[in-house]
């Protein structure tokens, strides 16, 4: 009995114990998690190397890539992806018989680094401005898609100089709310997202993947070119997952700032979405902000959601030559505000 009596209290089986274990439990599964994401993210490096070139601006090394001749167009991606997503698109090969296609990506995404620091499309745009000027940039057309919209928005706020003409495409520019900020934005708190970004994030991430890529097309197919040739892996690496989970935590708030200024913009504006966009909101944010814009034109294709890069990819380039033959020159004035915006024009085909 005594025997009986002194086993039944071994720690191994008292709450304190089973606790223990318990800890233990978990904390060998989330380093064998993060010993297999590393695993995976140095394979997706192995697999899908750097397709461009480097440049170290203000302390954040940058993978950038150039393409063609001709009047410079910049193209900024957004939120998750990287510039892969306009080169697999097909655009890029286009755009390079008529401009010198520059292709940034931007910090954190892709081969581009990210320091600790408040990656606001502001921040993102002093960064490119410096970049471009680095290559000897002076003016140019810029299209900017999704997140990577508020960017060029930014950018030509902040160098009117530079920024000629605006293309924007499926963006997002008036605060809403938005259960994918609560859903992607917990890999961006210190401490706890970091340990996330290397752990669980990573493996839900694999698993839900496919489903958003799939709400990002709707309500079209997602394209066999896409399927096939976007590097979905280097999306996947903890570096990556944080510098989503940051954009999409201030996506509404940077918006708020942003809509005050949106006036200020007299440059020629293109503004392209897909009709259906189920990402942003079509009439609450592209048309909205035709509509605020004296210097602008709207383009809706139908049936087409917000990867319009790669489900309208004629009409895109068609928004790009638009609003470059009506940028004006160089050196001459820029268009006054009071202007009648441009009818609505809807894309066909």
């Amino acid at each position: 009995m005594h025997v009986g009596n002194t086993s039944a209290t071994t720690p191994s089986k008292t709450p304190r114990g089973w606790l223990t274990l318990a800890l233990i439990g978990s904390a060998a599964s989330l380093g064998a998690s993060a010993l297999y994401n590393l695993k995976k993210a140095r394979e997706a490096e192995r697999r899908h190397p750097p397709v461009g070139r480097f440049m170290t601006v203000d302390g954040v090394r940058l993978h950038y890539l150039e393409r063609g001749q001709g009047e410079p167009l910049v193209l900024i991606h957004g939120n998750g992806t990287l510039i892969q997503d306009f080169l697999v698109s097909g655009i890029v090969e286009d755009l390079a018989k008529r401009h010198r296609v520059i292709l940034i990506d931007r910090p954190g995404y892709g081969y581009s680094a990210r320091p600790r620091a408040l990656w606001t499309p502001r921040a993102h745009a002093t960064l490119f401005q410096t970049a471009l000027e680095r290559l000897g940039v002076s003016h140019a057309v810029v299209l900017g898609h999704s997140w990577g919209s508020l960017v060029a928005v930014a950018l030509a706020l902040q160098a009117p100089h530079l920024v000629r003409s605006l293309v924007l495409a499926s963006g997002y520019y008036y605060p809403t709310l938005r259960a994918d900020v609560v859903l992607f934005s917990p890999p961006a708190i210190p401490v706890l997202g970091d340990a996330m970004r290397y752990t669980v994030s990573p493996l839900l991430a694999r698993l839900i993947l496919p489903g958003l890529i799939k709400a990002m097309f709707a309500p079209a197919d997602v394209p066999a070119r896409f399927d096939a040739q976007m590097p979905k892996a280097l999306m996947l690496r903890p570096s990556q997952l944080r510098a989503a989970a940051e954009d999409a935590a201030l996506m509404t708030p940077v918006t708020v700032e942003l809509q005050a200024h949106y006036r200020d913009l007299t440059l020629p504006v293109v503004i392209i979405t897909g009709a259906d966009d189920q990402i942003a909101d079509v009439h609450r944010q592209s048309e909205r902000l035709h509509h605020e814009l004296a210097n602008s034109e709207f383009m809706a294709v139908p049936g087409q959601g917000h990867m319009i890069h790669h489900l309208a990819p004629d009409q895109v380039v068609r928004a790009v030559e638009r609003a470059s033959a009506r940028a004006p020159a160089p050196d001459s004035d820029r268009p006054r505000a009071g202007a009648q915006p441009a009818e609505v024009r809807f894309a066909v085909g």
